[in-house]
């Protein structure tokens, strides 16, 4: 496969909102890699530790810590950067947060990413906005088919209900403003990412990781609900081929799916069992109980679109995935630097 191209990206003016956080402290690495020019903007890190910290990521990108809800900090950052593609990843991402605090999420999701539209209107250099939202944008039904791009948005928590909304918000701004400017834009849907470096709470991986090496057992709710899982290269790759085809052509605009084979769609027992026999030692006390939040039991993609109009492909399996997130994490507690680890990852990744 031959994405994302290296050619493409190198000297590439590129602005990352949520650089700080996992997904954005993976792709502000990969785009350096290949010689972009990055710029960051995200709160500062909220996790010890955090991968921004441990890879450097200041060092590799025009890092800014700046709320996307601060309109007037956003702006002038934007406009000095005046960046051709803007991957916007900036976003409060977990569903159980969410009921905790739920008008943060809110203004977070959705009036932050208008924020980021609005700072787009009128600049010189911006061809390709790519902004992401979440497998949980659509109204989920509980049925064993994979969702498509055009069925309904809804969302019955705080989280996915932000994203529906931004959604909405994405394109009017297309349609209202952006298209006729000659910015393209596009929605990028993805399922649930795992990989190394990622210490967020209410995580399946990271909660594993950290019952397993501190000796505590395992506590897992929901152990039958199943998720398209996803090591976090492949919709990050899906991001970088979707800006570049953007580039080509704008007419490609609109929401796009990216995640495993709709068949690797699988349970969270299945992750944790698969990870446990990588780990060799932790135990696990699955509980199935129905307290707490609600949280959608089925959840699966259907990809045929990123396939047939960009080419995108998965590259990794499901036990490939499980593998090489349990393998960054034990070698990361070996000492390895988290930057090698990563390095590594994307080599690898690059070379399938």
């Amino acid at each position: 496969m031959n994405y994302p191209d290296k050619n493409f990206w190198f000297k590439k003016r590129v602005l990352v909102t949520g650089h700080t956080g996992f997904k954005g402290g993976w792709l502000t690495l990969w785009l350096n890699k290949m010689g972009a020019e990055v710029t960051g903007i995200g709160l500062a890190p909220n996790t010890f530790p955090s991968l921004f910290d441990l890879s450097n990521i200041s060092q590799v990108c025009h890092s800014h810590f700046c709320d996307i809800r601060d309109i007037e900090k956003i702006s002038k950052i934007i406009h000095n950067v005046d960046p051709e593609i803007v991957i916007h990843l900036a976003a409060q991402p977990l569903v159980r947060a969410s009921y905790k605090d739920p008008l943060l999420t809110f203004t977070t999701n959705i009036i932050g990413t208008a924020n980021v539209l609005e700072c787009l209107r009128g600049l010189k250099s911006t061809r390709v906005a790519v902004m992401i939202t979440t497998d949980k944008v659509y109204q989920n039904n509980e049925w064993v088919w994979p969702y498509k791009e055009d069925d309904p948005l809804g969302g019955h928590d705080p989280y996915s209900s932000s994203k529906a909304a931004s959604e909405i918000v994405i394109n009017s701004y297309r349609q209202s403003f952006l298209s006729s400017q000659g910015v393209a834009v596009a929605t990028a849907r993805a399922g649930n990412v795992i990989g190394g470096g990622d210490w967020s709470e209410d995580r399946l991986i990271p909660d594993a990781i950290r019952s397993w090496q501190s000796g505590t057992e395992l506590q897992v709710r929901r152990p039958e609900a199943k998720r398209p899982w996803q090591h976090v290269l492949e919709p990050l790759s899906g991001y970088l081929l979707l800006a570049e085809k953007l580039w080509e052509n704008a007419k490609l605009v609109g929401a796009y799916n990216f995640g495993p084979q709709s068949h690797e769609a699988a349970t969270v027992r299945q992750v944790i069992d698969t990870a446990l026999k990588i780990h060799e030692t932790g135990s696990v006390l699955y509980s199935d109980t129905k307290e707490g939040p609600h949280e959608a039991g089925w959840l699966a993609l259907e990809i045929s679109k990123a396939r047939e109009i960009l080419g995108f492909n998965p590259r990794l399996s499901f036990n490939e995935a499980i593998e090489r997130t349990m393998s960054w994490y034990m070698q990361y507690a070996a000492g390895t630097t988290a930057l090698s680890l990563c390095e590594r990852d994307i080599n690898s990744y690059e070379s399938k």
